[in-house]
């Protein structure tokens, strides 16, 4: 496992399991809304964007967190490991309502409510991007794909990957 991707509905946890996993592995981590927005709340231009991907990409290990459907493929090709956080839409919303107000590595500002459109966002997810998520995955299946479908499962992954690397904090 040296090139990561970590990826799933907007709120589903994302960032907070890959930054454990980053804890865990020492792989470095590279966060996309870090990379698309800015701390004014504007965003990157997408050729911006696009060139800091690229940047990223062409490291010898990383892992990268974030969804944005239009780059996926790219990031799948490129990867060694993909997790899926595969989580249902109430979870999702409850751990983007969490969220709100708490300040964030893995953002440029904090939240001081749950944005309409983003909560949209979240709503859309599975009949907008689950099926074209799963489809990609079947294409890129010599891929280490792990699916977690809960916030157990991948706190569960985390440990065990502890357990087998008990010399990593002393």
């Amino acid at each position: 496992m040296k090139k990561v991707i970590v990826i799933g509905c907007p709120g589903a946890g994302k960032s907070t399991f890959a930054r454990k996993l980053r804890d865990v592995t020492g792989i470095p981590l590279y966060y996309l809304d870090m990379l698309y927005h800015k701390p004014d709340k504007t965003i990157v231009k997408r050729e911006e964007f696009d060139i800091g991907l690229n940047d990223i990409i062409k490291k010898d290990n990383w892992i990268i967190d974030g969804n944005y459907q239009r780059t996926l493929e790219l990031r799948l090709r490129e990867c060694d490991t993909v997790f899926f956080l595969d989580y249902s839409l109430d979870v999702c919303l409850m751990g983007a309502e969490s969220r709100v107000g708490k300040k964030r590595e893995d953002m440029p500002w904090i939240e001081s409510e749950l944005d309409e459109d983003f909560r949209q966002c979240i709503i859309d997810y599975p009949k907008e991007s689950l099926q074209k998520t799963y489809q990609l995955l079947k294409k890129y299946k010599e891929k280490n794909i792990i699916i977690f479908t809960s916030r157990k499962e991948a706190d569960e992954y985390i440990k065990n990957q502890l357990k087998n690397k008990p010399d990593l904090f002393l």
